[in-house]
């Protein structure tokens, strides 16, 4: 199901949306603030934004160039601003649509509709899908049950070295060798230090499932 997050500080046309949205099968969620939005969009993944320009901390450009320095997702404009040069400025700020208040909550379902189908028809540049995994490797990013890890340089690296052979058994030295070349002072319990440090981030996320796995005398694998 698509996820739409709304960032609006009025109740009642944060409702409005809410439910426009909801009606047509669409699961979205509710923010106030535009640091708030920020932090949510670093941590999930969503797939559309609905953002409002006038927000009481920071205006919805801000977030949006904010935005655009880690994330291509679509934003659509929702503001009482109806100027050509806000306009040109939002677009200009990476934005995908632009919408003046008032409006109808079933036109930006549909703008909303037709930017997920967009979207839908062009390959990620970046993201790949493999099982519960999405890997961003020009970003350094991965994402788990559709939530973004916060991963350290080398957890990082060793979980990326693991999804580009999903199954694949690795050994310590190979690993070493991937993530830790020209590291100094390392040894290899450096890997099962940080493969145990990766599976308790993962658990938090999904305690029933355990999708690295160890092979005695062998080495480590990822099941997708």
């Amino acid at each position: 199901m698509s996820r739409i997050l709304v960032v609006e500080d009025e109740s009642t046309i944060a409702d409005a949306v809410l439910y426009a949205l909801r009606a047509e099968g669409l699961q979205a969620e509710h923010c106030l603030l535009g640091q708030q939005a920020l932090a949510l969009l670093r941590a999930q993944a969503f797939d559309v934004v609905i953002l409002d320009v006038g927000l009481p901390d920071i205006t919805g450009f801000q977030v949006c160039r904010e935005l655009r320095a880690f994330s291509d997702v679509p934003v659509i404009f929702l503001t009482a601003r109806d100027g050509e040069v806000d306009r040109v400025v939002g677009l200009e700020l990476g934005a995908d649509d632009y919408v003046v208040k008032p409006f109808s909550p079933r036109e930006l379902v549909a703008r909303v509709r037709a930017r997920l189908r967009r979207a839908g028809s062009q390959p990620s540049p970046g993201w790949r899908e493999t099982g519960r995994f999405a890997h961003d490797p020009p970003g350094q990013r991965v994402r788990y049950c559709g939530e973004l890890l916060s991963l350290t340089r080398y957890e990082y690296r060793l979980l990326a070295a693991l999804l580009a052979r999903p199954g694949a058994i690795l050994s310590r030295e190979q690993l070493m060798d991937d993530v830790w070349r020209g590291a100094p002072d390392t040894v290899d319990r450096t890997v099962d230090t940080h493969i145990k440090t990766l599976r308790s981030k993962l658990r938090l996320l999904a305690p029933e499932l355990d999708p690295i796995q160890t092979h005695r005398g062998l080495g480590y694998s990822v099941r997708t």
